[in-house]
């Protein structure tokens, strides 16, 4: 069974010199089931406050966390447990047990539920490290492994109590990009088989747009922006989504202004997805309306699944407002950036 969590109205304050200093104000959320979520956001926004109230690692000032319909902050202590046998979480710095072998960090969860027979957990270790491609390497100790291999002991021992939610908290931000991408695709590969719930937050925009479906933007312990991840990234609205899809785009908004200060005609943005992005619209509308353009600035990537492109166009010439009107008619989203 799949798992939707919900928060509603989640405030939280910590007590600080005698006074209370908010961390979250107001979170208003839903997970759907077997979805991968991110939460992004600079440091001190509050993701991985919000991530951790999920387990009750962190408890809520106000507001109700419920998980398949019921507010956990009103579990017992029994409840609590069971819950947290439901809820896996991997960590940016692996936190593995160093005196520990690879099998036997795999293991320590099991043993400390008590549910199994010693060859029932061995079985499980065994099946867990096959799923993550370290079979091999069971008997070694965490300090013969690489950063990625730690990283999938991680998620072999967040697996292990058979959770649908699985948490990371930044999951990647200490390894390289090519290891990054190597984890990134066995927690979709998670994802697609188990249909577990994934709760991701990280602060680098490449890592949502690889693998969630849906994400939710922080800044100063609140919600500013959340939707599909498409909608959202080819569309920020507001000033921090803007700056971290800026960042993953290495773009400079201002240089940009700058750059294009010289350049004549009507500036827009076109933005493609789908199949859309590999016909040749702009060749025809160009064609049917006269209209002369220059390529200022583009790109064409994926969005998870998707295929999309983004290019800055110069329009000159012909009848451009017929050519927009094209544009839009095909499908494409137009913005304007300046006009002629």
């Amino acid at each position: 069974m799949t798992t939707t969590i919900q928060f509603k109205n989640i405030h939280k304050s910590y007590r600080v010199g005698g006074r209370d200093i908010p961390a979250l104000s107001g979170i208003d959320l839903t997970i759907n089931p077997g979805e991968i979520f991110g939460m992004i956001g600079h440091s001190g926004a509050g993701k991985s406050t919000l991530v951790r109230l999920i387990n009750l690692l962190e408890r809520p000032t106000g507001g109700e966390l419920l998980i398949d319909g019921a507010d956990i902050t009103r579990f017992d202590n029994d409840a609590l447990r069971a819950l947290r046998r439901r809820i896996g979480m991997i960590f940016q710095h692996f936190n593995l047990l160093s005196s520990k072998t690879v099998a036997d960090n795999v293991a320590f969860p099991l043993r400390l539920a008590g549910k199994k027979s010693r060859a029932e957990t061995d079985a499980r270790v065994a099946e867990l490290l096959a799923r993550v491609g370290l079979s091999e390497h069971a008997s070694k100790y965490p300090s013969q492994l690489s950063g990625g291999q730690k990283q999938r002991v991680g998620i072999a021992r967040a697996l292990a109590t058979e959770p649908k939610i699985l948490l990371c908290d930044e999951a990647t931000s200490a390894l390289d990009p090519q290891t990054t991408q190597s984890v990134l695709r066995l927690l979709a590969e998670i994802n697609r088989e188990l249909g577990l719930t994934i709760v991701l937050i990280t602060h680098e925009m490449d890592v949502i747009r690889t693998i969630c479906d849906r994400v939710a933007v922080l800044d100063g312990g609140k919600v500013v922006e959340h939707g599909p991840v498409a909608d959202v990234f080819l569309h920020p609205k507001h000033i921090t989504t803007k700056r971290f899809v800026q960042e993953s785009e290495h773009v400079d908004e201002n240089e940009q202004d700058d750059d294009f200060a010289h350049v004549p005609g009507r500036i827009i943005r076109l933005t493609f997805r789908g199949e859309a992005t590999y016909e040749p619209v702009l060749g025809k509308v160009a064609r049917d309306c006269g209209v002369d353009f220059s390529i200022l600035a583009g790109r064409i990537d994926r969005i998870k699944d998707t295929p999309y492109g983004q290019l800055t166009l110069a329009l000159t010439g012909g009848d451009v407002d017929a050519a927009l009107a094209r544009f839009e008619s095909e499908g494409l989203t137009v913005e304007a950036l300046r006009d002629a």
